[in-house]
């Protein structure tokens, strides 16, 4: 996961060091718009966790790899602007990284050291994604928010990913699908920064 990770960060400071990016990233904020570059977003990296399942190509593994972070950091550029704009420097977005590399250490150390098989976290994962997408619509095309309770939700939904990623790491992936593995958990780790860069916007804005 820590080439994904890095090219994210480097692909993500080409992003914001282009206006025309950015513009396009920004005009896509609220609304439907906001919604069709999700769908995007989501067509893209479920076809890149296809090609990364593929045993057959490591070919089709490295450019889903790289398909998917584009994606990712494409998605983040938005977000990670205005909480740059809103403090006039990065001290969120370090405080967020902080806060997610120490709760990602955490939860991984609970699967390594218990190395219990947490599966069964797949159908409450599941239900609870879809809930939160169906919310995320709602509030988009209602023009309501969600406000902070959401975010602290998404962050123990990603928190309870992590785990359900990292157990599926030691039990599930075969050796071969070291990318989709490592896509999977990157994902995750993504969705939590996200949230926790909500919360830390949030409060800074209060």
């Amino acid at each position: 996961m820590a080439i994904e990770i890095l090219l994210f960060i480097l692909i993500e400071a080409i992003f914001l060091r282009s206006p025309t990016i950015i513009n396009f990233t920004l005009s896509f904020l609220g609304g439907w718009s906001w919604l069709l570059l999700l769908g995007g977003y989501f067509a893209i990296t479920s076809l890149s966790e296809n090609w990364a399942m593929s045993t057959s190509s490591k070919t089709y593994q490295y450019i889903a790899m790289l398909l998917y972070v584009v994606a990712e950091a494409l998605l983040f550029t938005p977000l990670i602007y205005l909480a740059i704009k809103m403090t006039g420097d990065t001290a969120i977005i370090n405080q967020a990284a902080t806060i997610t590399i120490t709760l990602f250490l955490g939860i991984t150390s609970v699967a390594f050291i218990t190395k219990k098989d947490f599966s069964m976290l797949r159908i409450y994962l599941s239900v609870g994604t879809l809930v939160a997408i169906g919310l995320i619509a709602a509030g988009l095309i209602f023009g309501f928010s969600l406000g902070l309770w959401f975010s602290f939700a998404m962050v123990a939904l990603a928190a309870g990913a992590i785990l359900y990623q990292t157990s599926a790491i030691l039990h599930k992936y075969h050796a071969e699908q070291y990318v989709a593995a490592s896509l999977g958990l990157f994902g995750s780790v993504m969705l939590l920064f996200w949230y926790v860069i909500n919360i830390l916007s949030s409060l800074s804005g209060d």
